[in-house]
């Protein structure tokens, strides 16, 4: 385990511009190079920190509200963990035993579960097109709840997966990255194959990849995206990835062979995902609540996936790798062929060489949560930092 040095990260913090009064943490575009790298050293700090058996706790009462509009386990416990080290008690809302069952409004509730709220973290990512609007509606309402003095002070918003990004997932990659090849700048000019892989199911999200192709291109890594005809990304975030890597000095391709994506990868990150447009039927038929459609629809796509069953991140493709030794990297869980479905995104010769890694990788996220809320919550975050880190 590389040991980091809190008192050269807290020298780099003092060289990035970083907004004030920037409570939220939605999409990663809509954050600065500095904001980006703000949150990744001050995870980094806390989580040596941790390590280090220094606590970092800022409030000495307050809640954080989870809301989970989907399955989770990484997420949902890396929210958890962030708060209670902050200080925070954390309580989920359930939606079904709320009275959001019986029609109350996203503005009404938004400001009934924020009273002594600090965060509230939203996992989101099923409708294509309304994950992303949502949270913004309920960053409409709090600041209303604080603006007319109903609450005390306007909880910061954290994106646990939306429709169209995964933040806290992206950057504990980053600092996956980051760790394995040794500083940011190192990251320039390696190449990073986000590739489509096959799974027996359908439905999964788009935000992994998107965020992915989204963020490291504003480090200089020459990102290659690869899938099948017809699996596609949304494609206004496809265009914010090619600008991104004309502004941060790397590039952005795309392809149509997982083989030639590998080739020459310094890393690899092989993930499943639906195509755009079944995502956009899909949210269609969950809105209008049409079971058969929707049963139809996975009828046809999981029958469409079983023609790419050869998309599989195996030995074979990892020697088209640099050194073919390429660093694997998965959002988890993996689709493992032969331990979890009988064909998936990875073999499970690959998986387990790159297992603990994963785990690193993931180890990530409730340090990268911790750092969204921190440095939404106060507004002089490099001195507080100093003082919890006793320097």
């Amino acid at each position: 385990m590389i040991e980091i040095d809190i008192r050269r990260n807290l020298t780099a913090l003092k060289s990035l511009q970083i907004r004030a009064n920037q409570p939220d943490f939605l999409l990663t575009w809509e954050k600065s190079p500095d904001e980006i790298k703000a949150v990744a050293l001050i995870a980094e700090t806390f989580k040596e920190m941790h390590r280090r058996r220094i606590p970092f706790r800022i409030f000495e009462t307050g809640l954080a509200i989870s809301i989970f509009r989907d399955k989770s386990t990484r997420t949902r416990f890396s929210f958890a963990s962030a708060a209670n080290a902050l200080g925070l008690a954390v309580e989920d809302l359930d939606e079904e035993k709320s009275q959001i069952s019986h029609g109350e409004t996203v503005r009404e509730t938004a400001n009934m579960i924020s009273f002594l709220t600090e965060a509230i973290g939203i996992r989101d990512d099923m409708y294509l097109g309304e994950g992303n609007r949502y949270m913004r509606e309920v960053a409409a309402a709090v600041d209303e709840g604080h603006r007319e003095g109903v609450l005390h002070q306007r909880p910061a918003l954290v994106n646990l997966q939306c429709d169209l990004d995964h933040p806290t997932q992206s950057l504990s990659d980053l600092l996956q990255l980051k760790s394995h090849f040794g500083s940011f700048e190192a990251l320039r000019g390696k190449k990073i194959a986000m590739s489509w892989a096959y799974s027996p199911s359908y439905g999964k999200p788009l935000s992994v990849p998107q965020g992915i192709i989204a963020l490291m291109t504003r480090f200089g890594m020459d990102v290659t995206l690869a899938h099948p005809e017809g699996y596609d990304l949304v494609p206004e975030i496809v265009d914010i990835a090619r600008s991104n890597a004309k502004s941060g000095g790397g590039s952005f391709s795309q392809v149509t062979d997982m083989d030639a994506a590998f080739k020459d990868a310094d890393v690899v990150y092989p993930k499943s995902w639906a195509p755009y447009h079944v995502m956009q039927r899909r949210t269609q038929l969950l809105q209008a609540r049409d079971k058969a459609g929707l049963s139809e629809l996975e009828k046809e796509c999981l029958a469409h996936n079983a023609r790419h069953q050869s998309w599989e991140c195996t030995e074979r493709n990892m020697a088209f790798t640099r050194g073919s030794n390429a660093l694997y990297m998965h959002c988890l869980p993996a689709d493992i062929s032969g331990v979890s479905c009988e064909h998936g995104e990875v073999s499970a010769p690959v998986f387990e060489r790159y297992r603990l890694a994963t785990y690193h990788e993931a180890g990530y996220k409730p340090f990268v949560i911790a750092a969204m809320i921190f440095l939404a919550r106060k507004t002089n975050p490099i001195a507080e930092l100093e003082r919890l880190a006793q320097f």
